[in-house]
């Protein structure tokens, strides 16, 4: 047996897609009180429906991926060429055999208190030919010099008193680029490095105290060759005075002799 079931489709549109009170009121008809065609009233209520729910259209935009930078060999030229500069520092005949991080300080006199000088990097310098050696330190970002004077055999560096990574000093510096009398204290990192430079200052000292004794005994050395020189010269000169003096006698003598002679024999003395 077969059941053949009718179903009227406009009124299954009407049940189960109508439409807001709002869009209904909007699809009335004006001239009647009769709601609009069922195919209208679908029609509105989807593109009402359509208009509210959330725009998931796949965009190949967002999802493509970033292309790479690709070199096209283009070649820009600089708009300022600049040229290389040598700079010099005035170590170039120098070699280094202390260099570390510090912090220096000097005494006011004026205001009876320590002032900041720089905080850098130390350095004793030893000259190639002289042999001599001098303390440089300049700031670290501006490279200004903070110190700068030779290390001499009569200096002394001594701890400073509470603080066993400080130590002082008394120097004539040259840093404003003229001559000043300096007590410099400097501070390190740590106790290893202070009695590094302490060592190194003293030993630099003693080696400053020989080459001074050689320096002496070298000037005394030549200043006695140079005497023994200027007396030989005088000597020489008196024997050659003396000389001329016998040899201008002798000639007189001689000369007398003649005269006397001459005298003699009645012949005129002179012709």
């Amino acid at each position: 047996m077969t059941v053949t079931t009718t179903v009227n489709l406009d009124s299954l549109l009407c049940v189960n897609l109508t439409p807001p009170p709002l869009l209904y009121k909007k699809t009335l008809n004006p001239n009647t009180s009769s709601p609009a065609e069922p195919s209208k009233r679908l029609t509105l209520h989807k593109s009402n429906m359509a208009s509210k729910e959330p725009d998931h259209e796949h965009r190949e935009d967002d999802d493509a991926p970033a292309a790479d930078d690709e070199d096209t060999g283009a070649q820009v030229a600089p708009i300022v060429r600049l040229e290389e500069v040598a700079v010099t520092t005035g170590e170039e005949e120098e070699d280094a055999i202390l260099d570390l991080k510090s912090k220096l300080y000097r005494f006011d006199k004026d205001g009876n208190q320590w002032k900041e000088r720089g905080a850098g990097t130390v350095k004793l310098l030893k000259h190639k030919k002289t042999g001599k050696v001098r303390l440089v330190m300049r700031q670290s970002k501006t490279l200004k010099i903070c110190a700068n004077h030779y290390v001499l055999a009569t200096m002394t560096v001594q701890e400073h008193a509470g603080n066993d990574k400080s130590c002082l000093w008394h120097a004539s510096d040259f840093a404003d680029d003229e001559l000043k009398d300096e007590l410099f204290c400097i501070r390190f990192a740590s106790v290893e490095n202070c009695k590094s430079f302490m060592e190194t200052f003293r030993e630099v000292a003693e080696s400053q105290k020989s080459t001074e004794e050689n320096k002496e005994a070298s000037a005394a050395a030549g200043l006695l060759e140079k005497l023994s020189v200027e007396e030989k010269e005088a000597k020489d000169k008196v024997e050659e005075k003396d000389v001329k003096a016998k040899e201008e006698t002798e000639t007189k003598e001689d000369t007398k002799k003649v005269d006397d002679s001459e005298k003699k024999d009645g012949e005129p003395a002179s012709t």
